[in-house]
């Protein structure tokens, strides 16, 4: 029979890599990715939203919220291009453009902020943040 060696005699475990795409988070920062990319082409916008309605039910708990956070933002940002776009008729549009714009940007790095540390969205389906 063999002993094992005393607790202090074990190599300490390896600490959890911090790579989002090397765990379950994987899907969920291709998705806030393909949103910042969407930028330059406007069609991963609608990859993005697609991977997060597909991936939502499959995902732990603590995901589906930034996946929630993700659908949502997706939405939420479109009624906000659309009324920009209307409204720039009048000129205010312009600039609800940059404020829809600044808005997009500053969800997407609070989500992939709370996903780098592994926590659930606190409030997935808030308009503002």
């Amino acid at each position: 029979m063999t002993e094992l060696p005393p607790p202090s005699a074990l190599p300490p475990a390896p600490a959890p890599s911090n790579n989002p795409f090397n765990d379950e988070r994987q899907m969920a920062m291709i998705v806030y990715v393909a949103y910042l990319a969407a930028f330059i082409l406007p069609v991963l916008g609608l990859v993005g939203v697609v991977l997060a309605y597909v991936n939502r039910e499959t995902a732990p708990d603590w995901l589906k919220s930034h996946h929630t956070f993700q659908i949502r933002t997706f939405w939420i940002g479109l009624l906000f291009w659309i009324v920009s776009i209307v409204c720039c008729v009048v000129l205010i549009g312009f600039l609800m453009i940059f404020a829809t714009i600044a808005w997009y940007v500053i969800r997407c790095a609070l989500g992939i902020n709370r996903l780098m540390m592994r926590e659930a969205y606190p409030n997935p389906e808030a308009w503002i943040t």
